[in-house]
């Protein structure tokens, strides 16, 4: 079902150049651009949340291939469809295979190599659905043996955003929910 946000959607041609980019980019890979027209009204935290993607996302210590496999991970588990549709392309763009992004809800699966099972199980801990996640010593020393602590704090950081901007997605909502989903409004 489509969002339908309480704050105003402003149309495409009342959006700057770059948000109206932003709004084709978003219409073309996830069918839906309702969270660009909302934040056209906020075009800085836009350019904010846009430089968390460049900045550390896209250019960070940690491998976009894993940032890519967490971000999966996370927005299957938040039952996010807009961000699904976009994230599997991504994965798959990252080298993910059909069969991993198939298999993303288990981090046990022999398709994972130490390190993805470990950023998977970090993923799983900081999720919105697990209210008690934390970082153990037992996860932490597997996390080690791949990631050294300033990976490990910044797959931390991105997940934190990514969940938030999660959670602010569906209570606003700006986004298409997957069926399963259990968070923000119902419509």
């Amino acid at each position: 079902m489509k969002p339908k946000p309480e704050v105003s959607q402003l149309p495409r041609e009342a959006l700057s150049g770059v948000m109206q980019a932003a709004f084709d980019r978003a219409t073309s890979l996830r069918g839906d651009a309702t969270f660009i027209q909302v934040m056209g009204h906020t075009p800085e935290l836009m350019e904010w949340y846009s430089e968390f993607y460049q900045k550390v996302f896209y250019s960070g210590r940690v491998s976009v291939r894993i940032k890519e496999l967490i971000r999966l991970r996370l927005s299957t588990v938040h039952g996010c469809a807009f961000c699904n549709r976009g994230n599997r392309l991504d994965a798959q763009a990252s080298g993910l295979t059909n069969e991993q992004i198939e298999a993303i809800g288990d981090e046990h699966s022999t398709l994972w190599a130490a390190d993805e099972r470990a950023a998977l199980t970090l993923a799983s801990r900081i999720a919105l659905t697990n209210p008690r996640g934390v970082l153990d010593a037992q996860l932490y020393q597997e996390l080690k043996k791949s990631f050294d602590d300033a990976q490990i704090v910044e797959l931390g950081i991105t997940m934190g955003v990514l969940t938030g901007m999660a959670k602010f997605l569906f209570v606003y909502d700006l986004v298409e929910k997957e069926n399963y989903c259990e968070f923000g409004a119902s419509l």
